[in-house]
């Protein structure tokens, strides 16, 4: 850092979080330094790699779609869904009813000012648990951003050049922020080593050698550091026991920098962290046949068609359909003792309801690319990443017959669990369902329901079809394994992302946003999410925090 700039704010992180604050504060003129362990080519974070989902309540978007929302039914569905029981709460449910007003508020013209502009088709994830004061989104509310993650955090980082530019802003990164500097019980900086430079391309694990240490001073410091989902042994200490036993291999849905060590050191500084044993992880993860990342794993977005089965061949009963209820479904899992699960469909099915989380995935959205969208919605194939997966990937069998399929099933796993009987006699069941409009299959019910929707009809849900009969083939198998992705608890904030300590006084000078903070005042999702709130949290928790440093009531 240049001897003449004096920074009226550090902040440790340049993910969607920091941005958003670094953005806040350039905007009152104030000075701010961005610290990050990473390279410049990483600038952005897991932001970059996702799928860009944005949580809104009634959007012009919905409405012109037919959705009837309202804050109200969104904190219905919130409410439901947190689960909040606990005394440590209290600002969790703050920052969640404060996040909610923002959603069906100020967040749309904020996005769209800053030039995001999100998808004609609202999305619906999350469906529940099947009640309606329960688990789950009663309407579609999942806007995609039309760039992916990269569209989301694209105007974010063109501010904090533009503020370089102004002298506004400066960026220091290979700094691994190892400390909080303290005095009489004030923030007053930070220290920490600088690490060696490195030119891999974004996501690829970078060195963590030691050059040289550095320390930096400010009055106010941000932590927006992110989660532990790459850190497995952060999550299996972490993991609670009502969603059964930690699983013993699990695939990575973040880059290695997503270790969590500053939960540590914000810890070591007298804050509280609380809800560490809230987490959000996918059951429906593949092992990336082209990884970026350590141990790389992609999660399928799925439509509700597919037959789940667990390792031995049981069907989920419901709510743990695809898309419904992921906690759900992961306690379901690791309670079989094995952790993984199968998904068996058709080529009706994944051509229409598959589609894959992370930008690199989706080369038609974050690319702008209204030819190839368009055959992702009319063409005769499944997009090409998923076509890429089906024909590369390991988790992936194809066969034209049931028994072929159960037997290569078996090879896989190689614990042959499998009995083509048992499995084929469930599917017949379901398939002689089909033979009436009406029906007691939960699944089948809710495809025909969903399909009421016209964007599920139009771009997510194949229609209703005999999984055995031959024209709808060749059927897929698609092994699931349990994927790392998010962090619900951490770093306990007051509304303006102060952090607390245990006795709720604030540590002065020093400040949490994004998933660190859990979004929001140490976890605003509760026990779970309703999707698309990640991006959102980010935003929202780095404008609070930045706002409050500017001076903006």
């Amino acid at each position: 850092m240049e001897e003449k700039f004096q920074p009226d704010a550090i902040i440790i992180g340049t993910g969607l979080a920091g941005l958003t604050a670094a953005m806040e504060i350039t905007n009152a003129e104030k000075k701010v330094l961005l610290l990050d362990q990473e390279t410049e080519e990483n600038m952005g974070g897991q932001a970059f790699w996702s799928f860009g989902g944005l949580f809104l309540i009634n959007s012009p978007q919905q409405r012109k779609m037919g959705i009837k929302d309202s804050y109200e039914l969104a904190l219905q569905d919130w409410k439901g869904t947190a689960g909040f029981d606990r005394k440590e709460d209290y600002w969790p449910r703050k920052w969640a009813e404060a996040y909610l007003k923002f959603a069906s508020g100020e967040k749309y013209e904020y996005i769209t000012k800053l030039g995001i502009k999100l998808m004609f088709m609202v999305g619906w994830a999350e469906r529940g648990d099947g009640s309606a004061t329960g688990h789950g989104n009663s309407v579609p509310r999942f806007h995609v951003s039309w760039g992916t993650g990269t569209g989301v955090i694209k105007p974010f980082v063109e501010k904090a050049y533009q503020a370089k530019e102004k002298g506004l802003l400066q960026m220091q990164f290979r700094h691994r922020v190892t400390e909080l500097i303290i005095e009489n019980g004030k923030i007053k900086g930070v220290k920490g080593d600088i690490l060696e430079n490195d030119n891999k391309e974004r996501g690829i694990a970078t060195n963590r050698n030691v050059m040289a240490q550095f320390e930096y001073a400010a009055p106010h410091i941000i932590i927006a550091s992110g989660g532990i989902g790459a850190n497995h042994e952060l999550v299996r200490k972490n993991w609670p026991e009502r969603l059964g036993k930690a699983p013993e291999n699990m695939v990575c849905g973040v880059p290695a920098y997503v270790d969590g060590k500053m939960l540590q050191i914000a810890e070591n500084a007298g804050a509280d962290i609380i809800n560490r044993d809230r987490m959000w992880h996918y059951t429906e993860g593949l092992q990336n046949w082209n990884p970026i990342w350590p141990n790389h794993g992609i999660r399928i977005l799925p439509g509700p068609s597919s037959l789940w089965f667990d390792a031995k061949g049981n069907r989920l009963p419901a709510p743990f359909l695809p898309g419904f209820d992921t906690l759900g479904t992961l306690k379901y899992i690791q309670d079989t003792g094995y952790s993984y699960s199968w998904f068996i469909l058709t080529q009706k099915i994944i051509k229409k309801e598959f589609a894959l989380s992370g930008s690199e995935q989706n080369p038609d959205i974050t690319n702008k690319d209204y030819a190839l969208f368009l055959k992702r919605i009319f063409g005769k194939k499944a997009p090409g990443p998923v076509e890429a997966f089906k024909e590369h990937g390991k988790d992936f069998i194809v066969a034209d017959n049931l028994k072929d399929l159960i037997e290569k099933m078996n090879a896989l796993s190689g614990n042959h669990l499998l009995d083509y009987e048992k499995i084929k006699w469930q599917i017949e069941a379901r398939d002689r369902e089909l033979n009436n409009k009406f029906s007691k299959d939960t699944q089948v019910n809710y495809i025909r329901n969903t399909r009421n929707y016209w964007g599920d009809k139009l771009g997510r849900v194949a229609p209703l079809h005999k999984i055995l009969s031959p024209e709808n083939g060749p059927l897929i198998a698609v092994r699931l394994n349990i994927l790392t992705r998010k962090t619900l608890g951490g770093i306990k904030t007051n509304l303006n992302g102060q952090v607390l300590r245990e006795d709720e006084t604030i540590i002065e000078g020093l400040y949490a946003a994004g998933e660190v903070a859990g979004f929001g005042g140490g976890g605003m999702h509760g026990y779970r999410a309703l999707e698309g709130t990640f991006l959102g949290g980010c935003i929202f928790s780095g404008m609070k925090a930045g706002r409050y440093i500017a001076g903006i009531k």
